[in-house]
């Protein structure tokens, strides 16, 4: 099992760890990857993409390419010649990247944060890429007054400078938090015993497994670049951060 330090510090850009299982594992993993039993790496989920970074080991130095999560451990897909069970290697994220993920993140929580209260619309997907993000939700119009209402909302609470908390509860325990589920499906299986929640605090409580900054003044600007409709109560708003 690997332990996800990312999960307490999003701000962690090193660390070290020992190999604990090489690929492939019965097919579930494909290329030169290996497991470690504790990683900062975000192995992608919930529309944040995987970080990517460098390994060092005994001299030398592999490109993190590719992260995921197969079942308790996170595999790290490598270019270069295979890493070995048992052996110590230095983990650096690509923290520039990394960094700008976790401001658009917060960004989107923010978003539907904004939209959550103010108008009840639940969401029904979303995907981010660094500085940019799309969230689509349970609309059945949107005009162009009606998007620019919520640019400035949501830059109203950039502004307000509100700390971003991360807790890791159990289950039964967080489940008794109203309006803890944001999405229209509930995403959480039920083998999950301990659920993270991420609090934009004054503003927006849900679980959430991805990384995020401190603070909503860290996120920058957000601008409305774009809305479309998605199907009849389905509408989509494209966003980026400067």
């Amino acid at each position: 099992m690997t332990e996800l330090l990312y999960q307490t510090d999003s701000f962690l850009r090193e660390f070290d760890a020992t190999v604990t299982a090489v690929a492939p594992l019965q097919g579930a993993i494909e290329g030169n990857a290996a497991a470690f039993d504790r990683s900062a790496f975000y192995p992608g989920g919930g529309g944040q993409p995987n970080d990517v970074g460098t390994l060092s080991a005994e001299g030398a130095t592999w490109k993190v390419t590719k992260v995921r999560k197969a079942g308790d451990d996170v595999w790290h897909e490598v270019e270069g010649t295979p890493l070995a069970v048992g052996m110590k290697v230095h983990g650096v994220l690509d923290w520039e990247r990394r960094y700008q993920l976790m401001r658009t993140h917060t960004a989107m929580h923010i978003l539907c944060g904004v939209i959550f209260r103010d108008y009840g619309a639940s969401v029904t997907g979303g995907n981010m890429e660094p500085l940019r993000g799309r969230m689509d939700f349970e609309f059945e119009t949107m005009r162009q007054e009606f998007v620019r209402a919520i640019e400035e909302k949501i830059n109203v609470e950039v502004a307000a400078a509100r700390d971003v908390r991360v807790k890791i509860l159990p289950r039964e325990e967080a489940f008794q938090i109203p309006d803890l589920i944001r999405t229209k499906i509930n995403l959480l299986p039920e083998g999950i015993l301990r659920v993270r929640t991420v609090e934009i605090v004054g503003l927006d409580l849900q679980a959430d497994g991805g990384t995020h900054v401190a603070n909503t003044r860290e996120v920058g600007k957000i601008r409305v670049v774009d809305y479309k409709s998605k199907g009849k109560i389905n509408k989509r708003i494209e966003v980026a951060v400067e």
